[in-house]
């Protein structure tokens, strides 16, 4: 559907703002699947000042990748070889949340880390998995680097305060981490897709409404928090059994 608008007689007359506006746009649409998946990563982390600078650091090692990406760009896409390890590399990543042991809640959680340094690099990866599907939609509409890398770094920044809202809400939903991996799997059988078949790759309308449809489910269901009491009571019990225990 960009495709066909942005190949329009009308295309020419777009001021670059106005192409600008749009592509950040599209980032901040797109990005969502690529945000959860990293909140995921970085909650692996128990600490939360941890998690943020994990975040921090791996979307700044991120940006470094992805703009190599786009300055690469027109060499990249020439290899489908790349689309298919990106596509590889997501659904292993889909395969490793839903083959992982639930939870006390009966939930699948991400990878776990023991060290700040674990998760930065995954991040890293992660993020430039998810470019090689945007970047390319990206050349499509516009073939000014300038406006690429651009609508490329404020996408950079605003995924980092998107993955910051979505370490809250995976406490908060219980079935949005799921939802989130559901959606990284799309992303990843579009570039297999696309790898192996081009014609056959869904537009982005149709992708955009599948991940809307996942994410409605991923919010449907908040997570009760534990009763206050439970802890108290417990907590009771454990000091009226310690003079037991002396006597």
């Amino acid at each position: 559907m960009l495709d066909q608008v942005f190949n329009s007689p009308f295309h020419a007359g777009i001021e670059a703002s106005i192409v600008l506006l749009i592509l950040v746009a599209l980032e901040a649409v797109l990005s969502a699947d690529n945000a959860i998946a990293l909140a995921a990563i970085a909650q692996g982390l128990e600490d939360g000042k941890l998690q943020n600078r994990a975040l921090n650091f791996g979307l700044v090692a991120a940006y470094v990748l992805r703009i190599t990406l786009i300055l690469t760009a027109t060499w990249v896409v020439q290899y489908w070889q790349f689309e298919l390890l990106g596509a590889a590399y997501l659904l292993w990543l889909v395969f490793q949340h839903f083959s992982a042991e639930e939870d006390e809640e009966n939930q699948h959680h991400g990878p776990r880390f023991t060290s700040l340094w674990q998760a930065i690099p995954l991040i890293a990866v992660t993020d430039l998995a998810f470019s090689l599907d945007s970047v390319t939609t990206a050349i499509a509409i516009s073939d000014k680097t300038w406006l690429i890398v651009t609508g490329g770094t404020i996408g950079v920044i605003t995924l980092r305060f998107m993955a910051g809202l979505f370490i809250r809400w995976l406490k908060e939903y219980a079935h949005l981490e799921d939802a989130g991996y559901i959606t990284v799997g799309f992303v990843g059988l579009r570039l297999l897709v696309r790898a192996i078949k081009p014609e056959l790759v869904p537009p982005e309308w149709l992708m955009i409404a599948a991940i809307a449809l996942v994410f409605l489910w991923g919010f449907s269901e908040r997570i009760e928090p534990k009763p206050v009491v439970e802890a108290e009571t417990s907590a009771i019990e454990a000091q009226t059994k310690e003079p037991e225990e002396v006597k």
